[in-house]
């Protein structure tokens, strides 16, 4: 197999049978498969936009179908062939959407034509007309470079949107440009200039996404609230929610109501622990573990049942949960129940077999809920203290977690971060320092948790108000970034940052693979991103540009 696209690849690409996330050669081809055809149904969804036309099928399908190949996402094989049917049936769909209001239908790229079949064995002779290094002897590894770019920011978006659609929050703008930048990538574009705009592009439509995701969620469980979250567990039956998604964290909270059963937020979910609609349950008693990558320690611990609701899952053979442990969404793991239509009975059930926690632990908190809604509300306190001297600096420190060494560099750049600044931390990169005390500046504390990886927007918003009221340009503010790089949802809030013109990001720990040493110069060139280097000195480069 051959794969790059997130930290966990090995060397330039997976030469192996099984990746370093546990996804098999089979399952790598067809998601490759699977993305080859949502491009040509995008040929001709893109089509039929632009002369007013649209199918609600097509465009509710294509986020879910994207978003199943993201990394550690879907390792199920049957879900993938499943997938690749629908693909396909969609896309005649989309066609006949097209054709029916006269679209141009002349000169179509090959994702829109090519039939790779259905069954398992024309899926595998049909791999190697999907695979990402078709072109590369052709086209060479900066462009194809930057077409993952492109492909990998759209995975992102598409991952966002879907998180929003599902909380019945979509418009059919963004779906037409996702479809745009789509049936573009389809054409096998070489054009590195034309490239880096429609990456930019990109950029600014999963800006669109993550506002429709922010109304999404404050619109349905109302703005976080600073609230000081129980990271410790209490004597109980108990079941663990991990990965992003509100609405199922929810629904197993109103089917658990009085069933004397706990419900612990882990990872990304953290933060749903701030929104008073979630807070009005009072079986939701806090977080328990960290970032994605220490579930299988965790999950092994942890004496009740797991649901897996997006994304982050690692293989849960090795460590002997996995007759407790349940996927939705679009996450899949061969053998493991997938939860359907939000019935979480299987979940309730396997939580009252399990022991749960013997004992209360000893109660340890953390504050998070410092959402945009927050953090303008005290914005005249804030703006205060910029001017007064209190807060000289202001860190943007966060992003996606991941276990390859040199990740400890967030947790030295946080630490090391002077008194009189303030850290602005979102995604699971927190959890790398948010137990740290780091003091207080007029009893704020220095880490102020904005919330999930999506959440990037209430930091853009508030970083735009903060130097609107300054009289001055984002770039002008003493704001400096460390953003933790792992997968492609960061790889699209990075084409966002991009897209606003935020300069001078410390990218890392390692860059994406697909990053060739030309393509990064350009990004170093036109946009001052900084690959990270030493902590320290890192942060003296920092506040001496400030």
């Amino acid at each position: 197999m051959y794969c790059v696209q997130c930290e966990q690849s090995n060397k330039g690409g997976c030469a192996v049978k099984v990746g370093s996330c546990g996804k098999t050669a089979e399952v790598a081809d067809m998601q490759d498969i699977l993305l080859r055809v949502m491009q040509g149904v995008s040929v001709y969804a893109d089509r039929a936009a632009r002369v007013g036309a649209r199918d609600a099928e097509v465009d509710a399908f294509t986020p879910h179908a994207w978003f199943t190949t993201l990394t550690n996402v879907n390792f199920d094989a049957t879900r993938f062939e499943a997938l690749i049917a629908r693909a396909l049936a969609m896309r005649a769909k989309a066609r006949a959407c097209a054709a029916a209001v006269g679209a141009d239908l002349h000169d179509l790229p090959e994702p829109a034509t090519w039939n790779p079949g259905t069954t398992p064995s024309e899926l595998a002779a049909a791999a190697p007309f999907a695979a990402i290094q078709r072109f590369m002897d052709r086209d060479g590894p900066s462009v194809v470079g930057l077409r993952n770019l492109v492909l990998y920011g759209l995975k992102g978006t598409a991952a966002y949107s879907e998180h929003a659609r599902v909380l019945g929050k979509e418009e059919a703008a963004v779906s037409a440009e996702f479809h745009r930048i789509a049936a573009f990538l389809a054409t096998d574009p070489t054009d590195v200039e034309t490239l880096l705009a429609e990456a930019l592009a990109i950029g600014a439509l999963n800006l669109k996404v993550m506002e429709l995701l922010d109304a999404a969620n404050t619109g349905r469980f109302g703005h976080p609230e600073v609230t000081m979250v129980r990271m410790t567990p209490i004597a109980g039956k108990c079941i663990l929610v991990s990965g992003h998604d509100m609405g199922d964290l929810e629904a197993i909270l109103e089917q658990t109501q009085d069933m004397g059963i706990s419900v612990y937020t882990h990872g990304e979910l953290l933060p749903a622990n701030a929104y008073p609609g979630m807070k009005k349950y009072p079986h939701l008693v806090g977080n328990y573990g960290g970032a994605w990558q220490d579930q299988q320690k965790e999950f092994a611990a942890f004496p009740g049942a797991i649901v897996m609701t997006s994304n982050c899952l690692i293989n849960p053979e090795i460590k002997g949960y996995k007759d407790r442990i349940f996927t939705a969404g679009p996450v899949g793991w061969n053998g493991l129940p997938h939860i359907v239509d939000h019935d979480f009975s299987a979940v309730i059930a396997c939580a009252l077999a399990q022991p749960g926690f013997a004992e209360d632990a000893p109660e340890e908190r953390i504050p998070t809920g410092f959402a945009r809604n927050t953090v303008m509300g005290v914005a005249d306190t804030l703006l205060d203290m910029i001017r007064a001297g209190d807060v000289r600096n202001l860190f943007l420190i966060g992003g996606c977690d991941g276990a390859r060494p040199g990740r400890n560099y967030f947790h030295d750049l946080a630490v090391n971060t002077p008194s009189d600044s303030l850290i602005l931390t979102l995604g699971c990169g927190k959890f790398r320092f948010n137990r740290e005390d780091l003091g207080t500046i007029r009893g704020v504390p220095r880490v102020l948790d904005m919330g999930q990886c999506n959440d990037a927007y209430s930091a853009i918003q508030v970083a735009v108000a903060v130097a609107g009221a300054l009289g001055c340009g984002v770039n002008d503010l003493p704001l400096h970034y460390g953003i933790s790089w792992f997968e492609q949802k960061a790889t699209a809030v990075l084409l966002t940052m991009l897209h606003l013109g935020l300069r001078n990001i410390h990218l890392g720990p390692t860059l994406p693979q697909f990053l060739t040493p030309e393509v990064l110069q350009v990004l170093v060139d036109t946009f001052g991103v900084r690959p990270t280097g030493d902590a320290r000195e890192d942060l003296a480069h920092m506040l001496a540009a400030a």
